[in-house]
């Protein structure tokens, strides 16, 4: 690894330091968290703009208390230095937070106009996490309204864009963080996850993201008991991804549904010599576009020159019978929750939120839960067939190239590949909520003809984290992904 001095002597820029790079500097003394939360604050006030036409990724910035914990964090490291000793994970690293991570007694509207002026009572337990490991969270990321769309604009927040192309989204519904990401506006950030939320995002901006097991990070609020969510991290590569990982999982006291030991970083090497790797581009008849196939090919055959066996498999999937599971299940616990949640404030609501909670009721009268239950348990069954005596599956993340920043996509998706009913569709993520003890990465695989990078999935078997972060270490070795976008 090169030092922290090294590396912005090369062109690349402070606020661009990977967090294992920016911790190597922090310790050497090479470089201060205040340097690097500086020259992300920078970036930010240049380029993030304004609600419409900028990149537009936060919902609120902390600069005052980030600058006062980054002196405080420059500080141990001194001390650190001169009496020895060993830093909390991530001290002095800059955090952007989704603003559903609640923050006590800051704003926690998700997007809401019934929930404007809603004030957080407590830290969600990431945030108590990330406190607690050093981190220092500077800014709140955007999202669509209640976290519902794979776009991110609403009524309150306004439009956040992709900054490798501003036309297009990010991705949501946490495509405030991955916007954050690939900008170098932060270092590390907070997603969530329940039909895709953290890897759309990562897929179309070039970085990181990471769907952990059901339960593995601990969550907040009723919705918690939702076994299609979760919160996850976000980085530039995998392991900044898999340090906040190790940070934020493990069981918590609020949250009796979650598991494991907290601190158990899941990277490790990045041999793939001998692995049987699955290989599928469509999951059944998802419309791939051709710019997608090739990238995910050629991380195939990248991993296959490296050793491993890759295996194309099948699966009897088609988009419709994936949305219609999707939605049987929203239909009885989201879509529900999300009515009672904006009752009398259905005349504010953004229309792919009114869609939403629309298309889950109708589901809901199409399928009881008893029905939905089969559903997922059926793909999940053929999941498992199709996976066994393999060691992971790979497929793309989006099947589409990009989406545009301000849609609503409320008649689906029209791309050169046909016509798809439901802008989720777009998306080859939510099998994996169905399957939602199965570890998921999305890491960049290349470039569309648009400016907008691409991404593919890293599906491991239930709980086996270690050859998720395993195959996608070697992906990203094998295959690197596109630097950092120019702003202008």
């Amino acid at each position: 690894m090169i030092s922290a001095t090294e590396h912005t002597k090369t062109g690349a820029s402070l606020a661009h330091l990977s967090a294992t790079e920016a911790l190597a500097g922090f310790r050497a003394q090479e470089i201060s968290p205040v340097d690097v939360l500086e020259a992300q604050i920078q970036r930010i006030e240049a380029h993030n703009g304004d609600r419409e036409t900028g990149i537009n990724a936060f919902t609120e910035t902390l600069f005052d208390s980030a600058r006062e914990k980054a002196r405080a964090a420059a500080d141990q490291y001194v001390r650190l230095a001169r009496d020895g000793g060993r830093a909390p994970a991530l001290l002095g690293l800059t955090v952007a937070t989704k603003e559903k991570h609640g923050i006590a007694g800051l704003k926690l509207e998700q997007g809401l106009a019934a929930h404007r002026g809603r004030v957080a009572k407590e830290d969600h337990p990431v945030v108590e996490r990330l406190k607690a490991a050093g981190g220092l969270i500077h800014a709140r990321t955007s999202s669509p309204e209640f976290s519902c769309a794979t776009t991110t604009h609403s009524p309150m927040w306004g439009i956040t864009r992709n900054p490798w192309n501003i036309q297009a989204t990010p991705g949501g519904s946490s495509g405030g963080s991955g916007a954050a990401l690939s900008a170098g506006f932060t270092t590390l950030a907070t997603a969530s996850d329940i039909a895709g939320s953290t890897r759309i995002p990562a897929g179309f901006t070039g970085t990181v993201g990471y769907k952990a097991p059901y339960g593995r990070i601990p969550a907040a609020g009723v919705l918690a008991a939702d076994w299609y969510r979760g919160d996850g991290p976000m980085g530039r590569n995998v392991a900044d991804t898999a340090l906040l990982a190790s940070v934020m999982s493990g069981r918590h006291h609020a949250d009796h549904g979650s598991w494991g030991k907290q601190g158990t970083n899941p990277l490790g090497a990045g041999d793939v010599a001998g692995l049987r790797i699955g290989l599928s581009l469509t999951l059944g008849n998802y419309p791939v576009a051709p710019e997608i196939r090739e990238n995910t090919l050629k991380v195939a055959r990248a991993l296959e020159a490296a050793g491993a066996v890759i295996v194309p498999i099948d699966l009897p999937w088609t988009t419709a019978r994936i949305t219609e599971t999707t939605f049987a299940h929203f239909g009885h616990i989201l879509g529900p929750a999300m009515a009672i949640e904006t009752a009398g404030t259905e005349s504010e609501l953004a229309a792919y939120t009114a869609r939403f909670i629309k298309d889950a009721a109708a589901a809901a009268t199409r399928h009881s839960l008893v029905d939905s239950l089969a559903m997922d348990h059926a793909l999940q069954g053929e999941l498992a067939a199709a996976m066994h005596g393999l060691d992971a599956l790979l497929c793309p993340t989006s099947a589409v190239t990009s989406l545009a920043a301000d849609g609503d996509y409320l008649e689906g998706v029209d791309t050169p590949e046909g016509h798809l009913d439901h802008y989720w569709e777009a998306h080859m993520t939510s099998p994996f909520n169905i399957a939602n003890r199965c570890p998921v990465l999305s890491v960049p695989s290349g470039m569309a003809n648009n400016g907008v990078p691409t991404g593919i999935q890293i599906v491991g078997h239930p709980f086996d984290e270690a050859m998720a972060f395993r195959v996608a270490a070697a992906v990203e070795f094998l295959v690197p992904g596109p630097q950092f976008p120019v702003l202008v």
